[in-house]
């Protein structure tokens, strides 16, 4: 059993992948096709080609946090740089991993001039819990009924099996406070002052994720021109 500080070591991926190997060996044969068929169905929906892109401008949005004070994007990008992410919610094990590794990659985010907001589709009740679970210091958003996402063009619908396999396991209609069955990609963007989007983390498989390292140096890259 690791520590937590040699969890933490590792890159993101790194753990990223042991999670994925531990489901791939206690999962079933038939929850494992569900999931298999759910990320195809991502794969096949071209989302990822459509959401927005590199080179596209971020459109503005004004969302509550966990405080429930409202932020708007636009006047965060007039302070700097923003690391603009979605995470599907407190109940996915590679999200809480992920939001780990980016409260821990903070110090160096606001080094380059940039603040981190993470967008999440769950009730602000469940963000708090999130936000309070993960000890996270960044801005935690409740995009309800994925209304920015949207607009990003984000947004998938799971399949019929998938729906009901989370529905059973932890009712995920409760979390987002619908019975829409959606949620977002794990999507990570990098938005200059200007508006423009910088980097963009697109995948329609919902267990990979932005390595901190690479939005580090797309910061990096954008603070030397």
């Amino acid at each position: 059993m690791e520590t937590k500080e040699e969890t933490v070591e590792r890159t993101l991926k790194a753990n990223l992948d042991t999670k994925k190997a531990n489901f791939e060996e206690k999962a079933s044969d038939e929850k494992k096709k569900i999931y298999a068929e759910g990320i195809q169905s991502v794969v096949d929906s071209k989302i990822v080609e459509n959401a927005l892109q590199v080179g596209d401008t971020a459109m503005n949005f004004t969302l509550k946090n966990a405080s429930n004070e409202e932020v708007n994007l636009y006047d965060e990008l007039e302070k700097g740089p923003v690391v603009l992410m979605w995470y599907r919610g407190g109940w996915c094990p590679y999200c809480n991993l992920t939001l780990q590794y980016m409260q821990q990659s903070l110090p160096e985010f606001k080094e380059q001039g940039a603040n981190l907001l993470a967008l999440t589709p769950e009730l602000p009740d469940s963000s708090i819990s999130t936000k309070e679970k993960n000890e996270l210091e960044f801005q935690v958003l409740s995009d309800i009924d994925n209304k920015v996402a949207k607009e990003y063009k984000v947004v998938y619908k799971l399949t019929d099996d998938v729906a009901k396999s989370y529905e059973n396991s932890f009712e995920l209609s409760k979390y987002n406070g619908n019975d829409d069955a959606e949620l977002p990609l794990a999507a990570t963007y990098v938005i200059g002052k200007d508006k423009v989007i910088k980097y963009a983390f697109l995948d329609a498989e919902y267990r990979n994720r932005a390595e901190p390292k690479d939005i580090i140096a797309a910061l990096k890259k954008l603070n030397t021109k």
